[in-house]
This record gives C-alpha cells, structure tokens and sequence, in this order.
C-alpha cells in the first residue's frame, strides 16, 4: 500500500488514462492522486470523469474543471476554446458538473501538498514554469513535497537551502530535510515535446518519486476529437506534445 500513482491534466483523453491505470498497478501501485484538469480539449470528458469518481482517489480542482462548470462565464475566452468549452459542458451530466465544482483548490495527502497550480492564490491559475517561480513557491510551501500539474511538463525542484534548484525528472530520492516541488505532467495533453501520457508513482516506503512515460493509441485519440467536432488543433497537439 506505500506506492501511489500521481496523474494530472487528463483532459478528456480515456485512451491515455486507461493506459497509464494499467502501468500503475503492473508497477504496484495501489492508489491514486489526481491533480485536476480531468475534463478540457479531450474526446471523452464524462467518462473520464465517471472514472475518478469510481476510483475514490484524493482530488483536487484544475482550472478546466472550474471552466465546465455552469456558473463559469465564458464570454472571455476566444471562440475556438469557447465552442470546446460549451462541448464539453453538453457532454457532462448535471451531477458530474456539480461535482467538478466543489473540487477544492488544495489538499493534504498525509504530510504533503496536493495543488493544480499554485499554492499562493490557486485559484488564480497561474504557472510554475522556472527555477524562480518555482522558489516562491516554495516560499508558501510548509510541506516536504508539494505535486502540482498545469503545465504539463513533467519536472521537480528540491530546496534544501535559499533556493530551489531544477532536478530532472526520472527517479528521484528524497533526502531528508529537503523540500520538493513536483510537477508529475500530463496524462493526456503533454507539452514537453514527448508526446506519451506522462505520471509519476510516490513510493512513500523507499522515499521516491518515479517519473513514468506510457504509449497510448495517440491517433485514435485524435480522429475521436476530430469525428466529435472539435478544433482540428487539438488533434494536432497531441501528435507535436507541444
């Protein structure tokens, strides 16, 4: 029961989740974490969502989530996010859209920080994209670890003096006294140019972090965005991971 599967940014995509929950539990983990963003750009928004509700995993709430929700004005966006946007909304049923909603902006995962995107003023949405930003965060972090998603580029920084310096992402040891900031990526829309679902697995007994890339069918994917009539550049994103 020590390991636990970190996910993020699933943005609609089953195909990629199905796979990353395959590769999970054949590495031994036997719980979940998800960190927002379940719904956005994808083809399948209310079956993703179905499952990480099924799944009872800790969740907190990304900004796509927010963005379905009905209360949420979308005057603002640009047409082509907007129609998504709308989209999605239409495939989701009233309780799953109520449920996105409540999702808080932070939780606790035993002596750690769950977040989608930054602990000062989450709800801001704002990006962790770089050493300094990645500092001040940590600034507001009283935690050892913090996992955050929203950029969809899988990452880690560790503090253990003024400042926090980039670790990259792959198997990392967690040392005592350290802090980490750890962004785990996307499951279903990466940006880091390596176009496989991308998770991480915390093993809180061997005190690691293990960064996980997965192959998924990525042009049945696209075709689906396609056929539902979705913004052709969705498609194309998932292909480029950029």
């Amino acid at each position: 029961m020590s390991k636990i599967a970190i996910i993020s940014d699933i943005h609609a995509n089953f195909t990629a989740l199905k796979e990353v929950m395959k590769d999970a539990e054949e590495n031994g983990a036997s719980s979940y974490v998800c960190l927002g963003d379940i719904v956005g750009y994808g083809p399948n928004p209310a079956e993703c969502v179905t499952k990480i509700q099924e799944m009872k995993c800790i969740c907190v709430k990304g900004n796509h989530d927010e963005y379905v929700t009905n209360s949420y004005d979308l005057t603002a966006f640009n047409s082509q996010a907007r129609e998504a946007l709308e989209w999605t909304r239409s495939k989701l049923s009233e309780g799953q859209k109520e449920w996105l909603g409540a999702l808080p902006y932070t939780r606790r995962l035993g002596r750690n920080m769950l977040v989608h995107a930054t602990l000062e003023d989450p709800e801001k949405w704002d990006y962790v994209r770089n050493s300094f930003d990645a500092s001040i965060m940590m600034g507001y972090q009283k935690t050892p670890i913090c996992f955050y998603g929203h950029t969809h580029v899988p990452i880690a920084y560790e503090k253990s003096g003024a400042s926090a310096q980039k670790v990259d992402p792959g198997l990392i040891k967690l040392k005592e006294g350290s802090k980490y900031l750890v962004n785990v990526g996307s499951v279903g829309q990466p940006r880091d140019g390596d176009p496989k679902a991308s998770y991480a697995i915390f093993d809180r007994i061997a005190r690691t972090i293990e960064f996980r890339r997965v192959n998924y069918d990525i042009q049945l994917v696209a075709d689906e965005i396609l056929s539902n009539g979705l913004p052709e550049s969705l498609a194309e994103r998932l292909i480029e991971a950029s």
